[in-house]
């Protein structure tokens, strides 16, 4: 059965595994903006604990906005930063290497709205993870649909997921394994053999 599920920057790696499960994959797009989730930040791991990276967004975004709508604040350096961050974080990974020079050019040149920059992400980490998601969009908003698996707010920041089996870490001699971070840990830490792990 489908299932369908909002789409975030740099999803957690609980996000990956309810993807993996189930085929096809369809995408909310006609939801309003969520704050306080996943849509604009995400959770890495960092030689002083968990980063959060929070994407900044134009003014005028509130609840009733259409995802669709919100669009990335340009005038200030966010791309720049969130990619020094990750390197500083994952540059001593096993996997960081293999995948950075594919990765970087998404943060040379963001698009103006966040849930296209999303969907460019999502698409190049199925890529990497290679599992066929026959992703689709959502063509309308449907509060209870009858047919699909609904997985709508069942992951978010404030709740708390169980990520798969624990794998090795950066920084994990330090803090021991922080679970449900972004993907990007996941794959920077196990490359190829991420997909085992969702």
């Amino acid at each position: 059965m489908a299932v369908l599920i909002e789409l975030f920057y740099l999803p957690p790696v609980s996000w990956f595994s309810v993807v993996k499960q189930q085929a096809p994959l369809m995408l909310e797009q006609h939801e309003h903006y969520q704050k306080g989730s996943y849509r604009n930040r995400c959770h890495l791991a960092g030689s002083h604990g968990q980063i959060r990276l929070s994407i900044p967004l134009l003014k005028g975004k509130h609840q009733q906005m259409p995802v669709r709508d919100v669009r990335i604040d340009q005038r200030q350096q966010w791309a720049r930063q969130h990619w020094r961050t990750i390197t500083a974080a994952y540059g001593n990974s096993p996997f960081f290497e293999f995948y950075k020079d594919e990765l970087i050019l998404f943060f040379e040149a963001p698009p103006p709205f966040l849930f296209d920059w999303n969907l460019q992400l999502v698409d190049w980490l199925f890529s990497q993870l290679p599992f066929d998601t026959n992703r689709q969009l959502s063509t309308e908003y449907n509060p209870n649909p009858t047919d699909i698996l609904d997985f709508r707010r069942q992951i978010s920041p404030k709740l708390n997921q169980a990520s798969t089996k624990p794998y090795a870490q950066v920084f994990q001699d330090r803090f021991g394994f922080q679970a449900d971070l972004s993907v990007l840990d996941l794959l920077f830490c196990q490359g190829p053999e991420a997909q085992k792990y969702l």
